[in-house]
């Protein structure tokens, strides 16, 4: 059994790397087959901030972080990625090496200064800093950013594999590596006494100084590991979609990772995985269901709420909350309780109690019968 449970990550990895062969169509999820290029950019986009939400779990759910602004690293990583490439003319692969660099230098400046503060302190500093980020890119300074209108990668300086609707397959496998390096990485922190230690941090640090270990430092090593997937998720996002918008420096990004951690399980090893995926699928599609045909053909009462996509999304949230307070990693939990509550009211059931109360015939009546 725990041979299986360790080789069942791999088999999933496999599967998804598998999936651009398969011809496989499922009505009403996707618009296509598996291995359609819409169907293959959707499914990218999901495996990206499933991999950043992983990123920060790390900072929050297993070291007790509460950040505000981890939008920035995000778009450190997209802007300096498209920046570099369409400035410097530098390859691709030396363009995002460059910016993830940067998104991590650029936690290790910020997170030494918002370290020095705790709890909601610490998140309104975070949040400062990703403000100031989000108005110099709207600013557009030295007409790097481009403003509201973002920049656009230009597709003649990109390697040719990954230029057109053709490679988009190329590009599912990208944001499929980035997604399993974030798990490895989380996990392997997770399993090793440095997550330990970070797990003691986030329950009492004052115990951790105690023992002579310094709180400080392993939440500084947290915050710049967590900022640095997140500089690669965005490295990773901007090929994706073509260019980098200012929406991926807006704290309603770093919102949204947070109901994508409290949706799948923060601290749980693949809760937050799953809800930052499935929050990125249902972003996508309610947002193409909202301007459909069929939401705009029903009633004014149902269309306007249907039309809106965060109303949607806000409702499934407060529902999956409600209804499994752990997020989607406590949803086996809460189905193996309910059998067993099933299973126990079956056995205590009335007819099952007559039964029982019925006292057996003692095996030696009927020889005492016959004796007299």
């Amino acid at each position: 059994m725990t041979r299986l449970r360790r080789a069942l990550p791999l088999a999933v990895l496999l599967a998804f790397a598998a999936l651009p062969y398969s011809a496989v169509n499922i009505p009403g999820v996707f618009d296509g087959p598996l291995n359609s290029p819409g169907t293959l950019q959707l499914l990218a986009i999901c495996l990206v901030f499933g991999g950043l939400a992983t990123g920060y779990d790390l900072m929050f759910g297993r070291t007790g972080l509460l950040s505000f602004g981890h939008a920035l690293y995000f778009a450190a990583g997209a802007y300096g990625t498209a920046i570099l490439v369409d400035r410097t003319g530098w390859p691709l692969w030396v363009a995002g090496v460059v910016a993830i660099a940067a998104g991590a230098l650029l936690a290790v400046l910020l997170g030494a200064v918002a370290l020095r503060t705790n709890g909601i302190a610490f998140a309104m500093v975070t949040l400062a800093f990703a403000q100031v980020g989000a108005v110099a890119v709207a600013r557009n300074p030295g007409h790097l950013t481009g403003g509201e209108e973002g920049i656009p990668l230009d597709g003649a300086r990109l390697p040719a594999g990954l230029v057109g609707v053709v490679n988009t397959v190329n590009l599912y496998w990208i944001a499929l590596a980035f997604a399993a390096v974030a798990a490895i990485v989380v996990h392997r922190i997770d399993a090793s006494p440095f997550g330990r230690v970070l797990a003691a941090v986030r329950d009492d640090d004052r115990r951790v100084a105690v023992i002579g270990l310094n709180p400080y430092r392993f939440r500084l090593l947290a915050f710049i590991t967590s900022a640095t997937l997140a500089a690669t998720a965005g490295a990773v996002y901007v090929l994706l979609v073509g260019g980098a918008s200012p929406h991926v420096a807006s704290s309603d990004l770093t919102l949204s990772l947070l109901v994508m951690v409290v949706l799948g399980g923060p601290g749980t090893r693949w809760g937050p995985m799953l809800g930052g995926a499935l929050f990125a699928f249902l972003d996508n599609r309610l947002t193409a269901l909202g301007s459909s045909d069929a939401v705009a053909g029903l009633p004014g009462v149902l269309s306007r709420p249907l039309s809106q996509p965060l109303f949607i999304l806000g409702s499934v949230f407060i529902l999956a909350v409600y209804f499994f307070p752990n997020g989607l990693s406590g949803v086996k939990a809460w189905m193996s309780t309910i059998g067993r509550a099933l299973g126990s009211r079956r056995r205590s059931s009335p007819a099952s109690s007559v039964v029982a109360t019925v006292p057996a015939e003692p095996p030696h009546a009927e020889a005492g019968v016959g004796r007299s």
